[in-house]
């Protein structure tokens, strides 16, 4: 097999994911219909565009109160998809960034040390790629699609989804 080579790849679901960023909290599924207004307040604080007016999204919840939120982004890559899960704790800070599947070359998958350059990273902060966020060789445009997608959902935390 020669390098570059793939077949689609599924590292963990979307119900394993959860267990894993919110084990002891219960978890709500809650559904967003976007207006004009927050579309477009999004689109201007991300700088990217929002696929979607209608946004699913996790609440995990635990003795304490809410323990976080979980985000799901299915984008293509190069020309496969990949789906990549966010979290967000309450403070508006991401908690973590997971690829739960990737269907380009394995060479392009971005390793775990790389998506823990997200961590504790708020809107805020320098999201952007060869700025606040190193570049990876041979994989720019999946460092890309998930800088954008990070951007993309706390500006989405922060303007439309209810804080409890």
């Amino acid at each position: 097999m020669s390098s570059g080579t793939t077949s689609a790849q599924v590292y963990l679901t979307k119900n394993a994911a959860l267990e894993q960023y919110f084990s002891g909290s219960s978890v709500e599924r809650r559904t967003l219909f976007l207006t004009n207004e927050q579309v477009s307040a999004i689109q201007t604080a991300a700088k990217a565009r929002v696929p979607s007016r209608v946004v699913t999204y996790y609440v995990g919840k635990n003795a304490n109160g809410t323990s976080g939120y979980a985000f799901f982004d299915t984008h293509v890559v190069r020309t496969m998809p990949a789906t990549i899960m966010i979290v967000v704790n309450p403070d508006s800070t991401v908690r973590a960034v997971e690829v739960l599947a990737f269907y380009e070359p394995e060479d392009y998958r971005p390793p775990a040390r790389w998506l823990h350059l997200f961590d504790g990273k708020t809107l805020r902060s320098d999201l952007w790629l060869k700025r606040g966020i190193q570049n990876i060789v041979g994989a720019t445009l999946s460092a890309q699609s998930i800088t954008d997608a990070v951007r993309l959902t706390l500006a989405l935390y922060q303007t439309a989804v209810p804080k409890e």
